[in-house]
């Protein structure tokens, strides 16, 4: 399914309760955040070793988590009037040019801490 399909179908979703009243860009982003916190609660105080029982024990309520935070982030950029599919590849164009392979591989550098 496309983005735009699952947008349209998220919109259908929200219509038929009579919701877009509530789902203002702040409430939106404020829910966002909120759904966000939810999926980061399964991870927090877990060291690296313990994750992947974490994945094993959790997967159903994370794989909800995440599904909640991308279709509040698919309606809140509709409702922006923003192609999030747009500005999914600019945004990746720009990383391309921002983290050149050669010098980004390996490393966990922000763009500006690459060097020329």
């Amino acid at each position: 399914m496309t983005i735009e399909a699952l947008t349209q179908r998220i919109g259908a979703f929200r219509d038929a309760r009579d919701w877009q009243q509530f789902h203002n860009p702040k409430d939106m982003a404020v829910a966002i955040v909120a759904e966000a916190g939810e999926l980061l609660q399964h991870f927090v105080w877990k060291q690296p070793d313990q994750i992947p029982q974490v994945l094993r024990d959790k997967r159903a309520e994370i794989t909800d988590e995440i599904a909640d935070v991308a279709i509040l982030l698919f309606e809140l950029a509709d409702n922006l009037g923003i192609s999030l599919a747009q500005a999914v590849q600019a945004k990746l164009d720009r990383n391309e040019i921002r983290y050149p392979a050669d010098k980004a591989r390996g490393n966990n550098l922000k763009y500006h801490e690459l060097g020329d």
